[in-house]
């Protein structure tokens, strides 16, 4: 090989990974703001397939920026502002309103997607449901309103009960409403003991509270710390046999006893699905909040007979699905 070509082809070789950084750069950037632990988030996979279905695939034409939280509220702030600094072209952030509220305060430019529990007008995230304005827009589970109906199930698997434990986080801006909403439905005739964790240490000082004061059965409210933190969850009610309702299915996918929640899965899809509106050009401010309108109640038969409850025929009849 002639000198001259053999030079020209070393300085080809030496831009081409200065060519696909410029590619990668040239690519939509979607920063993740995630309060919890990469290694047991399950609200990714359903995000990438909503965005996929919009037409947006990571490492084709879009580019993921992640920052995990790792169960510590306290730097979402920081995340979020790494992000802005980045840049990247839009945030999505699934299960914590202090998440979408850290993002907000470090952006008023950069588009935010999310998925809360709580209502977002009364949250303060959006100024409507159906014209959020500004720059955030999203899906809600409306968690918090299927509070009375978690502790109706729970109350109908144990009718003779007259203790139930309900354990919150207490930096979740749900907590007091859910405390206030579980207290409404036992409507005195049932002592409720209001149990608060915000780590996993917390949770286990919280079991061992449990474990004197003995109530009948103990419902967990919903929060991302719950839902990373499920099989010590699990681990912990089945240690201590106390019968309880998750707010989210994987618990019980986990070996929880059951569950009602929206549909597993589908508001992070939803999600992504906005994503990929909003990287095409639309704005958030036009797009209204979706609220998850398909829920499912299930139960872990397994579960139940280990613990020795007899599941009322009809309650299995009403589950969406039942674990054997």
């Amino acid at each position: 090989m002639k000198r001259r070509a053999f030079i020209t082809l070393l300085g080809g070789a030496a831009a081409w990974p200065q060519v696909a950084r410029a590619q990668q750069s040239a690519m939509p950037v979607i920063g993740l703001l995630m309060p919890g632990l990469p290694e047991v988030s399950t609200n990714v996979a359903p995000f990438r397939a909503g965005l996929s279905q919009a037409g947006y695939d990571e490492g084709r034409n879009v580019v993921f920026e992640y920052r995990w939280a790792h169960g510590d509220t306290a730097r979402l702030p920081e995340l979020a502002a790494e992000l802005v600094r980045r840049p990247v072209n839009l945030i999505a952030t699934m299960g914590s309103t202090d998440a979408v509220s850290a993002a907000k305060a470090a952006t008023a430019r950069v588009p935010i997607v999310f998925v809360v529990g709580v209502d977002p007008v009364q949250a303060g995230l959006v100024a409507s449901l159906n014209r959020p304005g500004g720059n955030v827009t999203g899906i809600t589970t409306m968690s918090l309103d299927l509070s009375a109906k978690r502790f109706g199930l729970l109350r109908e698997l144990m009718p003779k009960a007259e203790r139930f434990a309900l354990l919150v986080n207490p930096d979740n801006a749900t907590a007091e409403p859910t405390i206030a909403e579980v207290r409404a439905a036992g409507a005195g005739r049932i002592e409720i003991d209001v149990l608060s964790a915000r780590t996993p240490r917390e949770i286990d000082a919280a079991f061992s509270i449990l474990a004197q004061k003995r109530p009948d059965a103990l419902m967990i409210a919903a929060d991302s710390l719950f839902s990373d933190r499920r099989v010590q969850l699990v681990t912990l009610t089945t240690l201590h046999r106390l019968p309880a309702i998750f707010p989210f299915r994987r618990n019980v996918e986990a070996g929880g006893l059951m569950s009602y929640a929206s549909a597993a899965y589908e508001p992070q899809r939803l999600t992504g699905l906005y994503a990929g509106r909003i990287l095409k050009g639309d704005k958030p401010a036009d797009l209204p909040i979706m609220r998850a309108d398909k829920f499912e109640f299930v139960i872990n038969l397994q579960t139940a007979r280990s613990l020795g409850i007899e599941v009322p025929v009809t309650m299995l009849a009403r589950a969406d699905e039942v674990i054997e």
